[in-house]
């Protein structure tokens, strides 16, 4: 489907103005987003066996207290985005929180993991900068179940105490994927957790790593969050310093970037994240494997250009919604941490195109 340029969302000043304002302009679309997801969750394609409504409230309202204890500011944005949209609290935890709440469902539902659990999503790279003339590149698509593509916008945040922001998401989500004014890099991949539990779920995690000022104080943003489920986190600064963060729950090994550019799609790689990785089927372990091989073979090798990253992510690596799980690639983005350039794609990359998002913008 094509689609048209990506929608940007300007939001500025105070946690609370920030939330109302996205709450107010996106309402119908927030509301009808939680729903599908809460019934989602309900349904247990996602969360591992059916579960009723009361129940799923009740676990996202249980991991508040970790939101406001980890980030206060964001929790506050969050809480104003939910007064403004007509949605609880609750209900924000799910529609932003989504696939790390999953895996807090699953793991309070007890029981074995199911197999036909449908988690399958994003594959991600960065590029190091003596492979792309000097100025390495992060990259990645957002892939999700295929209604969520509806929903993507880029929130241009100005927070009052903290750097401005580009940032990937969607309506209702304090966001997924983005770049602070500094050139610090944050993005991820889903991963099955075991593990998951009562705490903070990865947007606010996200939006956090953004407000620092390196891709090292990002990382031990992460390595310090009471998280509630998997994923994984790739991190990347004007300077030229990587990580790779396979973060569940109960571990959480680091790999730096060096020689060869890093890549990550949604299985987990050390031997401590294996064994709190929930089962998957084959045909998700082997998409999964098949864009990490795909994404290290297209990486291996010199005077890397976006062009070519964004051909990256239209190929191979780009998925398209099938039975039985219908997973898309909902959109991509690619950004330049030295030159501060950011690029965006609203929807499939193999039938959109990127658009340059800069950090200049009207505020309402």
């Amino acid at each position: 489907m094509k689609r048209p340029p990506i929608r940007v969302l300007d939001v500025a000043g105070s946690p609370a103005a920030m939330g109302h304002h996205h709450g107010t302009v996106y309402a119908d679309e927030i509301r009808a987003y939680a729903e599908e997801r809460v019934q989602l969750v309900m349904a247990g394609s996602w969360s591992g066996g059916p579960v009723d409504r009361a129940t799923v409230l009740d676990l996202a309202a249980a991991c508040l207290p970790a939101h406001e204890a980890f980030a206060p500011a964001l929790h506050e944005e969050m809480l104003a985005m939910a007064e403004a949209a007509g949605i609880t609290p609750a209900e924000a935890v799910v529609v932003g929180g989504f696939t790390d709440f999953v895996d807090t469902v699953r793991a309070n539902l007890g029981g074995v993991h199911p197999p036909e659990t449908i988690e399958d999503d994003c594959t991600a790279f960065i590029v190091p900068d003596h492979r792309a003339a000097g100025a390495g590149f992060y990259g990645q698509t957002w892939d999700m179940h295929d209604s969520a593509t509806d929903y993507v916008v880029l929130l241009r945040t100005r927070p009052d105490d903290a750097p401005a922001a580009l940032v990937f998401s969607t309506t209702g989500c304090l966001g997924q994927i983005g770049m602070n004014e500094l050139g610090v890099c944050v993005g991820i991949n889903n991963l099955t957790a075991a593990d998951g539990g009562i705490g903070v779920t990865w947007p606010s995690v996200v939006r956090e790593a953004l407000h620092q000022d390196s891709a090292a104080a990002a990382r031990d943003v992460i390595l310090g969050a009471d998280l509630a489920g998997g994923h994984n986190f790739m991190l990347f600064d004007a300077d030229g310093d990587g990580y790779n963060i396979e973060a569940m729950p109960t571990a959480r090994p680091v790999t730096g970037l060096e020689g060869d550019a890093l890549t990550h799609t949604n299985h987990t790689t050390f031997p401590e994240t294996q064994a709190v990785q929930g089962q998957r089927s084959d045909a998700l372990q082997a998409s999964s494997h098949f864009r990490l091989e795909t994404a290290d073979k297209e990486l291996d090798r010199e005077d890397i250009t976006v062009a070519d990253l964004m051909a990256l992510t239209a190929g191979a690596v780009c998925q398209v919604s099938s039975e039985p799980s219908h997973i898309e690639s909902s959109g991509a983005t690619i950004m330049r941490p030295r030159t501060r350039e950011f690029w965006a794609c609203w929807g499939l990359p193999s039938e959109n195109d990127y658009e340059p998002i800069d950090f200049a913008g009207a505020i309402s």
